[in-house]
């Protein structure tokens, strides 16, 4: 194993990892596609808030010690496969399908091996650090993982006789799950930060922004998905620009300056700090912005197939119900996120991205009663409209800020062209 140092970068093979995830949201949004209930959205957000946990244990050890070096890289395989039976899985996470294994117990296999492996594995990049406070943490961590994971196996081995009905089986098994990731998450929160490490807060940040731009990756397979097999037309091409001009937005908002701005927050502090820093805004607060991603993402699809099938529907069709919802609230809950974020490290808040998430609430019912192209135009209008506005407000720092990190990366500043 190889320690990680103050400047190092994200590696190839965690790229390659990443892969794997990408996979699995997408099964995510299909799953989520192909129940649109309210029971399917909080099957989907569950799952994706175990996925992202998990996506979050790797990327601790990477900042620990290098991906791509020593037992780590072989390590890192075998998770890849697991994790990949894991996405296969999804599906039948919930539901067992008849035939073959079971699923919900395969899906509980899977992430407890990816969970035990993380832990076995960060034991001994703890050692080659010589970092007893790390591996005393560790040990904390343990357990609300165990406590996590045994919630799972119940969920999926459930007696049917503790049911009266297949739907209350569920409720029984998704209550199971909603607290697994309570424990999991509550329990990394109380035993604290300050035996948490953060070697690289350019390596941290960078592999948190490729996250994002994942899923954001996402968003543009759902415009794809969603006009499959569908002869191309004009409402396609323009929905398919206006779901670009969202996607764009949202990067716009992440990487312009936020991304640039909270790195050299992170660089500055440190010790237990920074592991505070770094887990509130990254591990926490990032989940929000990926499920609000992944929700505008369902949105897409439902909108393209509206726009694209003329036998189910007509262009003048709302978008009702919670395809509406998945479109405007993944929005919203993307803003969310970011205001948290940026509350966490700057303390302040962002009016411009306050303004539009209320006005995105408000205009709600106003979609509502539109078409379903339409509603998602208005949708690109209010994201493009706050980058223009926020440009405005904050012209002069934004580009200072830019040309002193592009100064940093060897990239002329633009008072010189």
């Amino acid at each position: 194993m190889r320690a990680v140092t103050e400047g190092a970068s994200v590696t190839p093979l965690e790229l390659f990892f990443d892969l794997v995830f990408v996979y699995a949201l997408t099964q995510v949004t299909a799953l989520m596609a192909g129940d649109l209930t309210w029971w399917g959205m909080l099957h989907g957000l569950l799952l994706l808030a175990l996925l992202w946990w998990c996506w979050c244990c790797y990327a601790w050890l990477g900042n620990t010690v290098r991906a791509d070096e020593g037992v780590v890289r072989v390590a890192l395989f075998a998770v890849m496969g697991t994790m990949f039976v894991v996405a296969v899985t999804i599906p039948e996470a919930f539901r067992d399908l008849p035939g073959g294994l079971s699923g919900p117990a395969v899906f509980a296999a899977g992430y407890l091996v990816v969970r035990v492996l993380h832990l076995v594995i960060y034991w001994h990049a703890a050692r080659v650090r010589d970092d007893a406070a790390l591996r005393r943490q560790l040990l904390r961590a343990a357990l609300p993982m165990l406590a996590g994971a045994t919630l799972l196996f119940t969920a999926a081995l459930l007696p049917q006789q503790l049911a009266d009905s297949p739907h209350q089986e569920d409720v029984i098994r998704t209550a199971l799950w909603a607290l697994a990731l309570a424990l999991d998450y509550g329990g990394i929160m109380a035993i604290g930060a300050s035996g948490w490490r953060v070697y690289s807060a350019a390596h941290w940040t960078e592999r948190h922004g490729l996250i994002i731009i994942v899923a954001l990756g996402e968003s543009l397979v759902a415009i794809g998905v969603g006009v499959t097999a569908l002869p191309i037309s004009w409402p396609i091409i323009v929905a398919s620009f206006l779901g670009i001009a969202v996607a764009a937005a949202l990067w716009w908002a992440y990487f312009d300056v936020v991304a640039i701005a909270a790195e050299r927050v992170l660089a500055r502090a440190e010790g237990a700090e920074r592991a505070a820093l770094a887990r509130d805004s990254y591990t926490y607060l990032h989940l929000p912005m990926v499920a609000g991603i992944i929700l505008l993402a369902l949105g897409l699809k439902k909108v393209l197939s509206y726009v694209g099938d003329g036998t189910a529907h007509e262009l003048t069709d709302p978008l009702h119900g919670i395809g509406l919802y998945a479109l405007y609230g993944g929005v919203i809950l993307y803003l969310l996120g970011h205001l948290g974020f940026r509350l966490r490290n700057m303390r302040s808040v962002n009016r411009p991205r306050a303004v539009t998430t209320v006005l995105l609430v408000l205009l709600i019912p106003v979609a509502d009663r539109l078409p379903a192209l339409a509603a998602l135009g208005l949708l690109a209008v209010v994201c493009v409209g706050m980058i223009a506005v926020e440009m405005v407000l904050f012209g002069d720092a934004r580009r200072k800020l830019r040309d002193a990190f592009l100064a940093e990366h060897g990239s002329a500043p633009a008072s010189d062209h």
